[in-house]
């Protein structure tokens, strides 16, 4: 059983959060907390694995909380959860680096709240079950002429924890993935908490950026991530990433599509692509793209997902090789990339 402990001042929240929980038989919900200070003392009396963290609270915030478990004799594994506002995103950024797991975006319209009950659960238990990565090297400096890319949206941050966590080693390759999210920071804290469980370092797209090989990027939210050609004085070809604010694409930016589509013409058939779960089209044309420069293409299996509207999208277009299991896609890429040769 994961014990899971609630910290949030809102009684509907601490109510809604224990209902979903416990909906689950490997999860046991141990107790709830009304502020910080009361979560802090019942993290020491209480024990448990998870806690649940809401950021504003009277008395003792969130952040506050993290500075101060990091003095505590148990160190339980912590979700956060934030508002969908900008202030949501720069307090997500600060816990994260106060040493918080991993966040949770909660929905700004109340009737769409039970709707995250999937994500949550999913989320606590991969904070039990994935551990940290302690990487010995720093990232390349070494321009990648092969790239991976991966498309996600809702539900999607819980399976890119398996899928980078999933590969044994590092890929001579860039990856770059492009998940849906709000603008104002929630990206580079999802790039901070990937780059803990990946055997490669993750950092947030920057206009400009180089693609290196055995670096992930992930794309900032409120641009499309380009993915223009590049031939070095010396000669090597490779990728450079382009940050562009041109309107929405299927009413999301960053696109999949649009980052897909433009690696296809810039790496051609060495190109790996994937879809995981997400609502909507986006992706699918990106994806007919990749097929169409010689390309790889895969989408995960639909009991994995939680929304199958992207990966649905390509199937339809009969451009996808493979439909693979979660659990089995650091594999097939890494035995795509392996066939490429280099």
């Amino acid at each position: 059983m994961i014990r899971v402990l609630v910290i949030d001042d809102s009684l509907f929240m601490r109510t809604i959060i224990t209902d979903m929980l416990r909906k689950d038989p490997e999860i046991e919900v141990v107790g709830v907390a009304t502020n910080g200070e009361d979560g802090l003392l019942k993290i020491d009396e209480l024990k448990p694995d998870v806690i649940t963290l809401d950021i504003e609270m009277p008395k003792m915030d969130g952040i506050e909380v993290l500075k101060r478990k990091a003095t505590m004799k148990h160190q339980p594994k912590t979700l956060m959860l934030s508002s969908l506002t900008s202030q949501g995103a720069l307090m997500t950024k600060k816990a994260m680096a106060y040493g918080a797991d991993d966040f949770m975006l909660k929905p700004k319209d109340l009737a769409r709240i039970r709707g995250i009950s999937q994500e949550l659960v999913t989320k606590v238990k991969n904070l039990v079950n994935i551990a940290y990565i302690s990487r010995k090297t720093g990232p390349s400096i070494e321009m990648a002429d092969k790239i991976v890319l991966v498309g996600s949206s809702a539900g999607g941050p819980p399976m890119l924890d398996v899928l980078l966590s999933s590969f044994t080693t590092s890929l001579p390759v860039a990856v770059v993935i492009t998940q849906h999210m709000p603008e104002g920071g929630f990206t580079a804290a999802l790039a901070a908490r990937l780059n803990r469980i990946s055997p490669m370092p993750v950092k947030e797209t920057e206009n400009g950026d180089v693609l290196n090989s055995g670096q992930v990027y992930v794309s900032m939210a409120g641009y499309h991530t380009v993915i223009s050609s590049m031939v070095t004085q010396s000669g090597v070809k490779g990728g450079r990433i382009i940050h562009s604010r041109a309107p929405p694409e299927h009413s999301v930016r960053p696109a999949v599509n649009k980052t897909f589509s433009s690696a296809a013409s810039a790496f051609g058939p060495l190109t790996v692509s994937t879809i995981l779960s997400g609502m909507g089209s986006d992706g699918g044309d990106g994806t007919l793209a990749v097929k169409q420069h010689g390309g790889t293409t895969m989408v995960v299996r639909e009991s994995d997902c939680l929304v199958y509207g992207m990966a649905r999208a390509a199937l339809k277009l009969n451009c996808v090789d493979s439909v693979v299991p979660l659990r089995s896609m650091g594999t097939e890429i890494s035995r795509a990339v392996r066939a490429m040769g280099g």
